[in-house]
């Protein structure tokens, strides 16, 4: 897999991948789908551009032989001995093949290799079963600690129940 940082100009085409792998009918051909928690979007182009110009945090980008995006990741150094990883992504239609298990390896790497940093922690809705399972099996712990979800912020979703956030984490 060959990975590149996104550029300001990728905005539109990473919100795209992203609500159209977590949100809609178009989710629904994967398994990360959100559809049936939250409806609305999962991003919006202005917050992915701030994402990608932010001082230590990169969106990392793969394109396929035709130059079209099919998988994405925030990464974002929070010390010096912590990235929080977020939005992994992976076209729907290419879901469970493998895809997401090198990407999430290559953010690992990065972290390790260009953010110095010695642990990955990330945020999952804790109604996301098969998802936190998928990121255990990958060595990712559960630490017991919660957050809030943004319930009240539509840019987020909108949220058909009650949801947070469980933090897991993965020492590099």
């Amino acid at each position: 897999m060959k990975l590149k940082k996104a550029a300001p100009e990728s905005s539109q085409e990473i919100t795209l991948l992203v609500n159209s792998a977590y949100r809609g009918e178009s989710s629904k051909a994967g398994w990360t789908t959100e559809a049936d928690l939250l409806g609305g979007q999962r991003s919006d182009e202005n917050s992915i551009s701030e994402l990608i110009q932010r001082k230590d945090s990169v969106i990392l980008t793969h394109v396929n032989e035709k130059n079209e995006m099919i998988a994405c990741v925030h990464l974002e150094r929070k010390n010096n001995q912590t990235t929080y990883l977020g939005m992994l992504t992976v076209k729907p239609t290419l879901q469970a093949k493998g895809l997401g298990k090198i990407l999430l390896k290559e953010a690992e790497d990065y972290s390790r290799n260009y953010f110095k940093s010695s642990k990955i922690v990330m945020t999952v809705i804790h109604l996301r079963s098969e998802l936190i399972g998928w990121y255990e099996r990958r060595g990712y712990k559960k630490t017991g600690e919660t957050r809030p979800f943004p319930m009240n912020d539509p840019k987020f979703g909108l949220p058909k129940t009650e949801l947070f956030f469980i933090v897991l984490e993965k020492i590099l």
